[in-house]
């Protein structure tokens, strides 16, 4: 190199300086709220998830897809992209502790759920269903209180327990002064959901990137629901014709693998992760009034008084808690 390019070429910067000028520090503010706006893109997505399920499976007097099937197969197709996308992105394999967590995590929203969801709304309507659903964000929050030790005020158990009551007062009266077979189901459903949740929650807060979290769930259960999804399709198969299966059963099963099984988690559980399990978990009393919503265009369901009613009460339930809550402390 001669004189004139030394003269010219830029100084090198002081490593030791620019290693010592301290890092900007993150706003616990705008931390919860980045955390609240992508749990609630999850919600958005996670609203779809009861109609769309109804209108893969069909009803008991107009099947469509077996549950099972449903439920297997979305799961298998998602944890072939979950396969693909840790493969891509090389990612670390999880701990010898975070093993168990990942186990629970994937009984809970891979299996769990999307069972008892499939065969309870080929009983119930997916308003009814929505609206008995909303009961998790307090199964969450009780999960989150005793296993991962988050704290909430007096005003936020009331607004959450206000809210559980109208679902249940709720259900009972649908139901005629009983609990049909669709709602314990559902009840089942929530309670498997909830866990799944806060097993998320556990490995976010742990150091596992949130997206990878709902990846290895779904690659732990892949040999299961592969093979049963296989399974379903044969056994399927010589009973019926696929060809009679409707379009809008195959897109409906195909939202419920991309979308309710996969990318919602990546927001979802990112969204746990920044805002806290107890804080965050809120937003899905916000998900039966959406559901319902969706409900009426996909399946053409009415929606009555009480049940608009029911879940403008939960709205308000949920605005409430979000407002009055105080001690939620984010995962860390």
């Amino acid at each position: 190199m001669n004189t004139a390019s030394l003269a010219i070429d830029p100084p090198l910067p002081d490593l030791a300086a620019t290693a010592a000028t301290p890092a900007t520090p993150v706003d616990p503010a705008q931390r919860v709220r980045r955390g609240l706006w992508l749990a609630a893109a999850g919600v958005a997505m996670f609203a779809l998830t009861l109609p769309l399920t109804r209108l893969a499976g069909g009803t008991s007097t107009a099947p469509q897809l077996p549950p099972d099937l449903v439920a297997y197969g979305r799961a298998a197709v998602a944890g072939l992209l979950s396969l693909l996308w840790l493969v891509w992105h090389r990612a670390r394999w999880p701990s010898r502790a975070q093993w168990p967590v990942l186990v629970i995590g994937a009984a809970g929203v891979v299996l769990g759920f999307p069972l008892g969801v499939g065969w309870a709304v080929r009983e119930v309507p997916a308003a009814h269903a929505a609206v008995v659903t909303g009961v998790l964000p307090l199964a969450t929050a009780l999960v989150a209180t005793l296993w991962l030790r988050e704290r909430a005020g007096a005003a936020f158990w009331a607004c959450a327990s206000a809210g559980c009551a109208l679902v249940l007062l709720y259900a009972w009266t649908q139901g005629g002064g009983a609990w049909s077979r669709g709602d314990l189901l559902l009840l089942a459903a929530v309670a498997s959901a909830a866990c799944g949740y806060v097993a998320g929650a556990r490995l976010s807060a742990s150091g596992m990137p949130p997206e990878q979290v709902i990846c290895w769930m779904l690659v732990l259960a892949l040999p299961v629901t592969l093979s049963l999804s296989a399974r379903q399709l044969m056994v399927a198969g010589d009973g019926w014709q696929l060809k009679n299966i409707a379009w809008s059963a195959w897109a409906a099963l195909a939202y419920l693998a991309l979308v309710s099984m996969w990318l919602g988690f990546f927001a979802w559980y990112r969204g746990l992760a920044l805002a806290g399990t107890l804080r965050a978990s809120q937003l899905q009393l916000l998900q039966p009034f959406l559901s319902m919503l969706a409900a009426v265009p996909l399946l053409g369901e009415r929606l009555d008084l009480p049940t608009v009613a029911c879940a403008l009460a939960v709205l308000a339930c949920v605005a409430a808690g979000q407002r009055l809550h105080r001690h939620g402390c984010p995962a860390r």
